[in-house]
């Protein structure tokens, strides 16, 4: 016989809520990110003398890939958390 989880408080709620809204601002941030470094590549790529532009671009990739460890260490536990909320309330 499997042992019965544990019921769902207001205070686990709340947590798979903040992870939610966390997973969402990051993934934002990224998406952000990822357009302006678009931009600056467009902007290095009309002018030589722009070229500082291209290097912003490589700094955000890097910024983009150190995120995604976060973003999926925030995204899979809220994930988890919030089908048992909605599991609960049925």
């Amino acid at each position: 016989m499997q042992p019965r989880p544990r019921e769902v408080t207001a205070d686990y709620r709340r947590k798979a809520a903040i992870l939610t809204w966390s997973a969402i601002v990051v993934g934002t941030l990224m998406a952000v990110a990822l357009v302006v470094s678009v931009v600056f590549l467009i902007r290095a790529d009309q002018d030589t003398r722009n070229a500082a532009y291209g290097y912003l671009a490589l700094v955000l990739w890097v910024g983009i890939a150190a995120a995604v460890p976060v973003l999926l260490a925030l995204a899979i536990p809220a994930a988890r958390m919030r089908r048992r909320v909605r599991e609960q309330q049925r």
